[in-house]
């Protein structure tokens, strides 16, 4: 039996445990502790004395949390779908520590994040609940609504996708990223060739315009852009390297103040297409890993 007076003392104790199973459920550090602090605040308008195993009711109702936020994520991707980008995988809001989120970012793996990204909600609590924290089908299925044998179907088809698509999608992962990260490096020096080498000569660059998302402005042509970023090669100190939405990407945050999100497609060896997004309308609905 919990006792009310030791909620505070417990509850600590497990803060850990449910911060990693929301983690895993989210990919976003941020969305994460908002889930826990919204299990602390059902835990405190609960029945507290009554509740026999506290850490498991504590990680039932954090897996809750998750699969509402989950499902409205899903829910706003669909109602913006024509002006919104893909929902991502980790938070870059006010508040956000880089080096928390690079950890728990490294103790998941950011392409198998990605791939989680791709699962229905209910299969993503599915896998995340039983693989990798040993919870029953019992207890997911009281979770999410349906029978022990529809939560083991859903974990195992998503095993299957994760298996599949991980190892897939990891490779693709490092490979834009060693095209990116020339591009940068070209960036930084002001190489206008070093440029030229990593971008397809045919290259469609959208740059969103500030106060009209949905509008951006468009250069199609390799050299035509280089030309204008070279004069700017001195900013690109400020640039940092970036996942996306699942895609490599760069950030211009100087003065640790957000002002610039790069998008990359990379086919081959070569850059085709980036949008660079300065629409503060956008940026502050935008979620990114920033690499450490």
């Amino acid at each position: 039996m919990a006792k009310t007076e030791n909620l505070g003392q417990i509850f600590e104790s497990e803060r850990d445990h449910l911060r990693a199973v929301a983690y895993r459920m989210l990919g976003s550090a941020v969305e994460a502790d908002d889930a826990v602090q919204e299990t602390w605040l059902r835990l405190n308008r609960s029945d507290a004395g009554s509740i026999e195993n506290l850490g498991g009711w504590l990680t039932t109702v954090t897996a809750r949390v998750c699969l509402d936020m989950l499902r409205s994520r899903k829910s706003r991707r669909e109602e913006s779908f024509e002006s919104e980008l893909v929902e991502p995988i980790a938070d870059s809001s006010p508040g956000t520590n880089p080096e928390e989120e690079a950890l728990l970012a490294d103790s998941v793996g950011v392409a198998l994040l990605v791939v989680l990204d791709t699962l229905t909600p209910a299969e993503r609590l599915a896998f995340v609940m039983h693989d990798m924290f040993d919870v029953s089908f019992e207890e997911i299925a009281s979770v999410i609504g349906r029978s022990p044998q529809a939560a083991r179907q859903l974990a195992s088809r998503a095993r299957r996708r994760v298996r599949g698509a991980d190892k897939e999608r990891r490779v693709d992962l490092n490979r834009e990223r060693k095209v990116v990260d020339t591009f940068l490096a070209a960036l930084r020096a002001g190489d206008f060739e070093g440029l030229l080498t990593v971008l397809d000569p045919d290259v469609l660059v959208r740059v969103d315009i500030p106060g009209r998302p949905g509008v951006p402005a468009e250069v199609r042509g390799a050299a035509d852009w280089a030309r204008g970023a070279v004069a700017y090669s001195q900013l690109a100190r400020a640039v940092q390297p970036a996942l996306v939405n699942g895609s490599p990407g760069l950030v211009f945050a100087p003065g640790r103040r957000l002002t610039r999100v790069l998008v990359f497609k990379v086919v081959g060896e070569k850059i085709v297409e980036f949008e660079v997004i300065a629409a503060p309308e956008r940026l502050g609905r935008l979620n990114l890993f920033v690499y450490p």
